[in-house]
């Protein structure tokens, strides 16, 4: 009898158990479905539409995510297509582009307070707006808090500093314009503040320099004023990005561990403080477009981890030392738009290929780049006594009393002799301010856009002349387009190679152009093009475009000089089976590298940027140094196609997006080669897709990574770079990473791997 009541009891635990399960589980999915309700039945939800399974395996997405622990609801990130890039945004419902006028944030925060597991919300451009309620505190267990590209405004409750599990706290995006709390110092945990692209007004709060675990601090494109304080107690942080704002203070003493620093488009004054030279870490540096002044520390330049330096736009002065030393790592250096006077340190040199450089608008003693004369770098009011200066300010007061009075003379006999014609004359200019336009052509103010702005090319005043090319020296330098000078012929046109008359090798590339009327055009757009310079790039010297050569079928000929880069492709070496020729790990990610910033800087660092540069292993050209250039890039600028879409107004942003993750997804089957090797090459996109499958096991990189770089490479490194294909060939474009993202995986993986291969030195000599 005893056992029996043993048994039952057991009976009756499993029960509780069971239904206690049930009854968790059904309240949370009801709380997901309530908040479903709440965000009005966004798309990206319509799978919870007739979902009868539970939600916590809900199959993730790169719209939705929800994940759980023990039957509750600890995870819930939902990403939506409402941007919130309304200018004209009042604190009011827009139709399309927020959530209806009966939308209540109120609720949806009560909702999800009641989940009282979760860890993760991320909701972003969901439309969601109005005032963030304090009740938001009450998600006690959040860790990661991201509300971006929403249409909050207000203020941020000072109430969110009670979150004290807090570790990423991100308002990108939002309408948010008054002052950020003082109390922040109570999230103890916190390493991400993002507070990027609101109205946010007042001083920087001194609370924030008191969290030491922070490592990113984003406040830029905000209102922000006063004094930037000491953060040197931030030992962890590695980026500060405060751009944009209206801060007017000395530059504070900064953290030794900084990574990147953008304090550009503020009003910071005085000089560069020595300090920033011993920050050994710092590898990007802006300081553009503020009144900072002095003569910057010579050890700015020669950082150790230093690649990105941009001091345009300041009253900086003074000369260089004779001899000064530049970091190998450097890569872009701007000191434009200053005074900076006497010689040119060799460093700085534009014509390195190791380096792009800008220093015009200063009086430099250099022919490169438009300079001032001497005296506008000298200061205009150098000192003197105090009686002649009053005699001067007295002098000045009485010229101009002078010459008011006779400029007031003059006005009224000009009236008196000539009323009628000053009429007609100010009705003529009113006419002409009417129409500004009257007379251009709809091709050229379809052009503008690739002329405006040309200083972002890398030149400062006067930007490189393309060089016109006769058909004769091109003939000449080919021979007559010999058979023994043909290099190859791709989906662009014939290639050859050239001798020009001073000796100069190029590769002259022959195009067919698919409209007669489109030659003026193409001009346009070849100008542009020729202005763009990276170290990663194949420069464009030149073109023959006259509309006088025809093809064979009667169509108009062009011809594309560019730079002759003699080492062959990417393709050929690592197809390379001469042991001592065949690309190691570390080679081919210096390769990848090189070809990542030169592909960022086409999209972020050009204006307008260029897509779709048909990236592929055969167009990177690699010199004899094995430094990556990429060719063909552009392109898409010249073909029928862009012409067809700017005639028709198409919406060019959409194509730009479309365009910047095609170049994302070729580049992944770049990276994929460069894991395997070529010999997969030719067997098409759906092989290669399948054969991803594969590196998921050791059994299976084994099988299929070239053998190589299985030899050269750890396996920390070649983890990093599997991962980053991975996300480069998602079929969700959506999904696939930023190329600002591709390059920072790269370079940790090159990081990762040099300090293995120290490693395996050292041991191998201990």
């Amino acid at each position: 009898m005893g056992f029996f009541y043993l048994l039952v009891l057991v009976m009756f635990s499993w029960s509780c158990f069971f239904l206690t399960t049930n009854g968790l589980l059904s309240y949370q999915t009801q709380l997901l479905l309530q908040i479903r309700k709440h965000l009005e039945y966004p798309p990206e939800l319509q799978i919870l539409e007739n979902y009868n399974g539970d939600l916590c395996n809900l199959s993730e997405t790169s719209h939705v995510m929800i994940s759980c622990q023990d039957n509750f609801v600890t995870e819930i990130k939902i990403r939506g297509d409402k941007l919130a890039n309304i200018s004209g945004f009042n604190g009011y419902a827009i139709p399309g582009k927020t959530l209806s006028e009966t939308f209540s944030i109120d609720s949806l925060v009560t909702t999800l307070t009641r989940l009282t597991s979760l860890r993760v919300l991320s909701l972003v451009s969901l439309g969601i707006w109005g005032p963030l309620p304090d009740k938001i505190h009450r998600l006690y267990s959040l860790e990661l808090l991201d509300l971006s590209s929403n249409f909050m405004f207000g203020s941020i409750p000072p109430q969110i500093s009670r979150m004290v599990k807090l570790q990423t706290l991100t308002f990108d995006g939002n309408y948010f314009n008054d002052t950020i709390p003082d109390t922040l110092d109570s999230l103890s945990n916190l390493t991400v503040l993002s507070l990027r692209g609101n109205r946010l007004k007042g001083q920087f709060p001194s609370s924030i320099c008191r969290i030491s675990s922070l490592t990113d601090i984003a406040l830029c494109h905000n209102k922000l004023s006063g004094k930037l304080p000491d953060l040197s107690a931030l030992t962890h942080l590695r980026v500060l990005d405060v751009r944009e704002n209206q801060f007017d203070s000395k530059l504070p003493v900064m953290p030794q561990g900084l990574v990147t620093v953008l304090l550009a488009k503020n009003l910071f004054s005085g000089d560069i403080p020595a300090q920033f030279g011993l920050l050994s870490h710092l590898q990007h540096l802006d300081l553009s477009s503020n009144h900072l002044s002095g003569t910057p520390p010579s050890a700015l330049f020669d950082l150790p981890s230093i690649s990105y330096l941009n001091l345009a736009s300041n009253v900086l002065s003074g000369s260089f030392p004779e001899h000064l030393t530049c970091s190998s790592k450097l890569g872009f250096v701007d000191i434009s738009s200053n005074k900076f006077a006497g010689d040119l340190p060799s460093c700085l040199d534009d014509k390195s290929d190791k380096r792009v450089v800008k220093y015009g608008g200063n009086c430099l003693s250099t022919d490169g780049q438009q300079q001032h004369q001497g005296s506008f770098c000298k200061e205009a009011y150098p000192r003197r006594s105090g009686r002649r200066l009053a005699l001067l300010v007295a002098v000045i007061v009485v010229s101009v009393l002078f010459l008011m009075f006779l400029a007031f003379g003059i006005i009224i006999l000009f009236r008196r002799c000539r009323p009628r014609r000053t009429f007609e004359t100010h009705i003529r200019q009113k006419a002409v301010q009417d129409n500004p336009t009257t007379g251009v052509s709809p091709e050229v103010l379809a052009n503008a856009r690739f002329i405006s702005e040309v200083v972002k090319l890398g030149t400062q005043g006067v930007a490189p002349v393309c060089r016109l090319f006769s058909m004769e020296e091109l003939e000449e330098a080919t021979n007559n387009f010999d058979s023994s000078m043909f290099m190859g012929e791709g989906s662009t046109g014939k290639l050859y190679k050239g001798r020009l008359e001073n000796g100069t090798y190029v590769a002259i590339r022959s195009l067919t152009l698919l409209k007669k009327h489109s030659i003026q055009n193409l001009k346009v757009k070849l100008d542009f093009l020729s202005k763009i310079h990276h170290p990663h790039l194949v420069g464009l010297l030149g073109h023959c475009v006259d509309g006088g050569v025809l093809d064979d079928s009667g169509a108009n000929k062009a011809f594309l000089v560019y730079d002759y880069v003699p080492n062959g492709n990417y393709h050929m070496h690592l197809s390379e089976t001469c042991p001592e020729k065949v690309l190691q790990w570390s080679d081919r990610l210096a390769i990848l590298i090189d070809v990542a910033k030169a592909v960022h800087f086409l999209h972020t660092g050009v204006i307008p940027g260029v897509y779709n540069n048909r990236l592929k292993t055969n167009n990177i050209l690699l010199d004899e140094h094995r430094i990556a250039k990429l060719s063909d890039y552009g392109m898409s600028i010249i073909m029928e196609e862009n012409d067809k879409l700017e005639a028709k107004g198409a919406g060019l942003k959409s194509s730009q997006r479309k365009n910047l993750e095609d170049d994302v997804y070729n580049f992944g089957f770049i990276l994929l080669e460069s894991l395997v090797g070529p010999i997969v090459s030719g067997k098409g996109e759906t092989f290669l897709l399948n054969e991803m499958a594969s590196f998921g096991s050791q059994d299976g990189r084994q099988r299929i990574v070239d053998p190589t770089v299985l030899t050269t490479s750890s396996q920390e490194s070649l983890s990093i770079v599997v991962s980053i294909t991975g996300k480069c060939i998602c079929p969700e474009p959506s999904s696939r990473p930023s190329f600002a993202d591709v390059l920072w995986n790269l370079q940790y993986a090159a990081q990762v791997q040099a300090a293995a291969d120290a490693d395996q030195k050292s041991d191998s000599t201990s």
